[in-house]
């Protein structure tokens, strides 16, 4: 799933030149795939099924289904709907996420859900202490062709310095008003902040 970051001329001639560029943070580009040949401004409605749980907390599927729902509105790249897993419609599907899908059973997803893509995945880790970890599978299939549209698997680590610079970024781009130095702090110490931030790094790469 790996994807190559191309700095443009233009501005690598201005960083080689010495002068400060100041741009918004990139998207986490490393461990996620979105296919070339769809595209996802075409898809219509997708259902974002509430995560599957391999972590031993069981509200950490809902709470970053939640907050991947609310992420992904706001990038208004498709319609969106949220389907829990309790949903009657959805167990009567009786599917396993992590199978491959026959074509009838893709026609019955999408007439059952009444969408034409469906958003699924786990929560593969999560660990609140030492320092919070939460680790994502997550894949976007076309109900038409069962065809990948966009897929991430990927692990963010509070402790990370990478994912510390890219904490920093979120709060000075996204949560400008009141930004204060400490409050990038309180992401890698409150779970659902934390979650929003792993939220907002996952909807940048469907649209990046």
């Amino acid at each position: 799933m790996n994807r190559v970051k191309i700095i443009p001329l233009l501005l690598l001639t201005f960083l080689l030149a010495g002068c400060q560029v100041y741009s918004a943070p990139v998207p986490l580009a490393d461990y996620y795939f979105l296919n070339p040949d769809k595209d996802l401004y075409a898809v219509g409605r997708v259902a974002l099924i509430e995560l599957n749980n391999s972590s031993s907390y069981p509200q950490i599927s809902v709470d970053v289904t939640e907050a991947l729902f609310q992420a992904l509105q706001k990038k208004q790249v498709f319609g969106l709907t949220l389907v829990r897993q309790n949903d009657p419609a959805w167990r009567s599907l009786q599917l396993d996420l992590d199978s491959t899908y026959t074509l009838e059973q893709l026609s019955a997803i999408r007439r059952t859900l009444n969408c034409d893509a469906v958003l699924i995945g786990t929560v593969t880790e999560y660990r609140p202490y030492p320092h919070l970890t939460i680790g994502l599978r997550l894949k976007l299939l076309d109900l038409n062709d069962g065809i990948l549209l966009w897929g991430l698997e990927q692990i963010w680590d509070s402790a990370d310095k990478a994912t510390e610079y890219r904490i920093k970024d979120y709060f000075l781009f996204q949560v400008r008003s009141g930004y204060e130095p400490l409050r990038e702090q309180l992401v890698a110490v409150s779970s659902l902040k934390f979650v929003k931030f792993v939220a907002y790094e996952v909807a940048e790469t469907i649209n990046p």
